[in-house]
């Protein structure tokens, strides 16, 4: 591709500021600082936008920085000047390469930023289910715990993740990272690759039909594709054991949101801590918003990438990725096709 950016641009014998729009502040979060955009261009600022609105937003841009909005034809068209967009994740579920690529488009990602982040809510999330701690917790605060004779209350029995078997379905960065810590808690870590491509000399890669009769605790962390969207299925679900624990910090199409209802409600699996859902925010119509049993049903609003670290090194990695487009380089770009 070639880059045409320098920290100006010359257009007709005129210096033109190289024009930044970043369609979704929001979604950095109002405590971290992205001023540094500035050191690079002009940039205008949009706290939340959609489909409908970006169109008019980016038809002067330089440099798109996107989180959610589809990147296609229909909001890309009238974006003559375009030769950068920036995703503000690792997914890019939100492009349409085929089109960028015939506009020349280039597309970079943040990979590996939110690791520790996304694999310590894993672990926050197998506790809080494994322990029970919204019961206990409840049980000292409402009283009841005063009232009792004794010193001491486990009415729901709670189990150690030692000597269990953590099946990981997607052994990538964040897999590893989860595989590592299970290791360490002394459970057996078995994984599945979706792909096919994954493989690792330390944990044991087996089929997927062995990881769902076999493990205690299974957490997803594989990317959507066709291969993985509505893997955890009814018929997924009933070949786990009834005493386990799923945990999505994924994609949430990969599971199918009212088959895990029905497996929870019928206690067909034990329990599921949920990052992400099938749509988001979560809709009224979704069946997992009825279940109102945090013993049960662990659902968080899609924060497991955004510890204050994670979001201030995706800040700073997407402002290195405009910059060095702007030096006439590319840095993290994704291709696709």
């Amino acid at each position: 591709m070639a880059l045409f950016l320098t920290m100006s641009m010359s257009v007709k014998g005129m210096v033109k500021e190289v024009k930044i729009v970043l369609l979704e502040r929001n979604s950095l979060g109002p405590d971290i600082d992205v001023s540094c955009y500035e050191k690079l261009g002009k940039v205008d600022y949009y706290e939340v936008s959609n489909e409908e609105n970006s169109p008019e937003r980016i038809k002067d841009a330089d440099i798109i920085i996107v989180n959610k909005v589809p990147m296609n034809e229909k909001t890309l068209r009238d974006a003559k000047c375009v030769k950068l967009i920036c995703v503000t994740a690792t997914g890019v579920d939100n492009i349409d390469f085929e089109y960028t690529k015939k506009r020349g488009i280039l597309v970079t990602n943040v990979r590996n930023y939110s690791t520790a982040a996304v694999a310590q809510h894993t672990f926050a999330m197998a506790l809080y289910l494994i322990e029970h701690l919204r019961h206990y917790d409840d049980y000292v605060k409402d009283g009841t715990y005063a009232k009792q004779p004794r010193f001491s209350n486990f009415d729901l029995p709670f189990y150690e993740l030692e000597g269990k078997c953590w099946g990981i379905i997607g052994l990538g960065t964040i897999g590893q990272k989860v595989a590592k810590i299970a290791k360490a808690f002394g459970c057996k870590v078995i994984f599945y690759s979706a792909s096919g491509n994954n493989n690792s000399g330390e944990y044991e890669r087996v089929e997927f039909d062995t990881l769902l009769a076999e493990a205690d605790i299974i957490s997803i962390h594989a990317p959507l594709t066709d291969r993985t969207r509505q893997l955890i299925d009814l018929d997924a679900l009933n070949k786990m054991k009834n005493s386990a624990i799923l945990i999505n910090v994924a994609r949430g199409p990969i599971i199918n949101d009212e088959d895990l209802y029905l497996a929870l409600t019928e206690n067909r699996i034990a329990a599921a801590g949920l990052d992400v859902l099938g749509k988001e925010p979560i809709t009224v119509d979704n069946p997992l918003g009825k279940i109102n049993d945090s013993n049960k049903l662990l659902i968080t609003p899609h924060l497991a990438w955004a510890s204050t670290e994670a979001r201030i090194r995706l800040v700073e990695e997407i402002y290195k990725n405009a910059e060095a487009f702007i030096r006439g380089e590319e840095r993290n770009a994704v291709t696709l096709l």
